[in-house]
């Protein structure tokens, strides 16, 4: 999660009026670690959904983004409001990144693993195998394949990380390979949220698609029995309680 920043916001209403509201402040905290080195202030000023200047804790000033906005931030600059909003990153945003860190940050959720096989463009290999990661946090993970378990560089691309927009998030990465008998191919997983390395087996005894076939067609079959013999015992049942009147 180092390399990569979150953010929180609040909103500051200052003027309302009966359309709607008219000048108002978002804070925002930016941060990769507790560390207040780390942490980034941003305290911005609109008018009518207008940003019209900016206080940046990495910039250390205003600045006005409009001709209104530019005035202000000259104005504020050579006043108290500088050394007051250096002071809100830490009273502001430290706290409460300490909060986040504790409450969410601290957390992790190991990832499912789908193990499948594809069918490659034309004039590529003849197979290629997926290792599809769901649902894991925090972002960071690092996916491997093997061969006979010495891990394989050539013919591997990955996806990004993937947000779901739910915090957690999703990978894929795609091994193109000549089969060759008796090996074993397997998908390899690191993450934060596994003591050890998650290592996933491809099973090559029936394509996907031949299993799920397989897997449809038996349902089917037992289903048809099942029917089959339920029609046969409400006849057998039916027939018990007829009533055989003689012909003359």
């Amino acid at each position: 999660m180092a390399s990569s920043f979150l953010c929180f916001s609040l909103l500051f209403i200052t003027v309302y009026t009966a359309d709607g509201f008219r000048t108002y402040e978002v804070s925002r905290c930016e941060f990769n670690s507790t560390d207040l080195e780390n942490v980034r202030f941003i305290r911005s000023t609109y008018y009518n959904k207008l940003e019209l200047a900016r206080f940046d804790s990495s910039v250390g000033k205003f600045v006005g983004y409009t001709e209104f906005g530019v005035k202000n931030a000259e104005r504020w600059n050579k006043g108290p409001e500088v050394a007051q909003m250096k002071a809100e990153r830490e009273r502001y945003c430290l706290r409460n990144v300490k909060l986040d860190y504790q409450a969410v940050l601290t957390k992790s959720v190991k990832p499912y693993v789908r193990l499948h096989s594809v069918t490659p463009p034309a004039g590529k290999h003849p197979s290629m195998l997926v290792c599809s990661l769901y649902s894991f946090y925090p972002k960071t993970i690092i996916v491997k394949w093997l061969r006979d378990g010495q891990e394989v560089t050539s013919d591997v691309t990955s996806t990004e990380e993937m947000a779901d927009a739910d915090w957690y998030y999703q990978i894929h990465s795609h091994l193109e390979y000549t089969p060759r008998s008796g090996e074993k191919i397997s998908c390899k997983v690191e993450h934060a949220s596994l003591r050890e390395p998650l290592i996933t087996d491809w099973d090559p005894s029936l394509p996907e698609s031949e299993r799920n076939k397989i897997a449809i067609g038996a349902s089917g079959l037992i289903l048809g029995l099942i029917l089959s013999l339920a029609g046969f015992i409400y006849y057998k049942r039916k027939s018990r309680g007829r009533i055989l009147v003689p012909s003359n």
